[in-house]
């Protein structure tokens, strides 16, 4: 069958051939309809992310939407294999994946299921959330970041702050759900006067970032807090700008706050797979805007270096 293939991790994938394992018993042979060019794939691709096995060559993909032996239509997770979603056939646990209804767009769920299950799942599982809550977004001008600002809105948080550079995709924020605004842009003393003053009483913080622009915010939050004692969590997602962040004693000891992250490991498979159902139907009923582009996977070498920094989300579709 023809596939992405990774046969170096310094290159982007070739369409080549590859082989399709025997199934197990459980297994179910997929034809992929869609597979989502995430961040978490680019990085798998390129052996950076932190379950990486160093394999290869590989397949990469790490969920997406297909069709099985009896036509129905699901949306599958897989887990770290070298036969990921982006080839025309894949091998999935069914326990693993959810039925879609007839008529779901599969580009729509393979763009939308990855960044938008990082937020949900963070207030789902990671934290105390009730609705009325405030929320600040590091890194909200990026694909899963705007997805954030609409899980959150959906979620009924009262005050949704989205942080990020360039002052024309932060403009588009309101649009989604954001009740203010703050550019990361410009003198770092400005940028944490302008992050004390709309975020410093938020209840969660939600972040992309980390790197310096979290080190940067937490100190600003902490810093023009009203009342310290209040809890303030923390929510570590993605690492944007840096992989490593300095963060000052004091700033654990002076405020009710507390940094835990989400992701793969500090989730539970089971408790990820409890929140597909409503995270599908959210998507399939139009709760959220998303910008997808359909990519046959013939050129995806060619989608691979214009998935780096894009708000786009790229789907591969092997089928088409």
């Amino acid at each position: 069958m023809k596939a992405a293939v990774v046969s170096s991790f310094d290159v982007a994938p070739r369409y080549e051939e590859f082989p399709l394992p025997t199934s197990a018993e459980g297994e179910l042979v997929i034809d992929v309809l869609a597979a989502g060019l995430h961040p978490r794939v680019l990085s798998q691709a390129n052996g950076s992310h932190y379950t990486s096995t160093d394999e290869l060559p590989l397949v990469p993909g790490i969920d997406g939407v297909g069709c099985d032996a009896d036509g129905n239509l699901r949306y599958f997770i897989l887990p770290d294999t070298t036969l990921g979603a982006m080839a025309e056939r894949t091998i999935i646990d069914a326990r693993r994946s959810i039925v879609l209804p007839a008529g779901t767009d599969p580009v729509i769920v393979a763009a939308a299921m990855n960044p938008a299950m990082s937020s949900w799942v963070a207030l789902r599982r990671r934290i105390t959330f009730a609705p009325g809550h405030d929320v600040l977004i590091l890194g909200a001008t990026g694909s899963a970041g705007q997805l954030a600002v609409q899980v959150a809105k959906l979620f009924g948080a009262n005050q949704i702050i989205g942080a990020g550079r360039g002052a024309g995709k932060l403009a588009a924020l309101t649009a989604l759900g954001a009740t203010d605004t703050v550019l990361l842009d410009g003198d770092p003393d400005e940028v944490a006067a302008r992050l004390g003053q709309a975020a410093a009483d938020v209840d969660i913080v939600i972040d992309y970032l980390w790197g310096k622009p979290a080190t940067a915010a937490m100190i600003a939050v902490v810093t023009d807090r009203t009342d310290r004692g209040k809890p303030l969590s923390w929510v570590q997602i993605g690492s944007v700008a840096g992989p490593t962040a300095e963060i000052p004693s004091a700033a654990l000891r002076a405020a009710r706050l507390q940094i835990v992250g989400s992701g793969q490991g500090s989730v539970p498979t089971r408790d990820i797979l409890a929140e597909l159902p409503q995270i599908a139907e959210a998507i399939a009923s139009g709760s959220f805007t998303i910008d997808a582009e359909a990519v046959p996977l013939a050129e995806v070498e060619q989608a691979w270096g214009r998935a780096y920094g894009s708000n786009r989300r790229i789907v591969i579709t092997p089928q088409a």
